[in-house]
């Protein structure tokens, strides 16, 4: 089985994270924030990224999920809870650092101009596919700025 199982401990394991989940989709339903255990979880489906390039073969898109641990506080901008049919397109995982220490900002940029910050004491996210791969044939494209 190809399932891809990552962890981001700094800036530069969370880059490829985010290159992995870059035009992932969710619904609103797939968010949880587990404050006693300072757990952000998010349910995807990622495009395959790193199976994009087969020549003769149709596109993937699976189901993973992110864990975002050691999370204080989360707050969203463009995110209605209650409405349960928006759907949302992952474009990055960024940190910003607090100053010189290891905690930060981890943000999550979706388009529509839609984000989730998360105060966290560190960088510590999982992702992790949950399932079989699907073929779409519609591959994500972004306009060159």
């Amino acid at each position: 089985m190809d399932s891809l199982k990552l962890l981001a401990l700094d800036t530069e394991d969370l880059a490829v994270v985010s290159a992995h989940l870059q035009d992932a989709v969710f619904k609103t339903d797939g968010l949880s924030y587990d404050a006693r255990h300072h757990v952000f979880s998010l349910v995807v489906n990622r495009f395959a990224w790193e199976k994009a390039e087969r020549r003769g073969k149709g596109f993937e898109r699976r189901r993973a999920v992110v864990a975002i641990k050691c999370v204080k506080a989360v707050r969203s901008l463009g995110i209605d809870r209650r409405d349960q049919d928006a759907v949302f397109s992952l474009l990055a995982v960024n940190f910003v650092p607090n100053g010189e220490g290891p905690d930060g900002i981890v943000e999550l940029v979706m388009s529509g101009n839609a984000s989730i910050a998360l105060d966290v004491e560190c960088i510590e996210v999982q992702l992790a596919d949950t399932g079989g791969a699907w073929e779409t044939s519609l591959k994500p494209r972004h306009p060159a700025v």
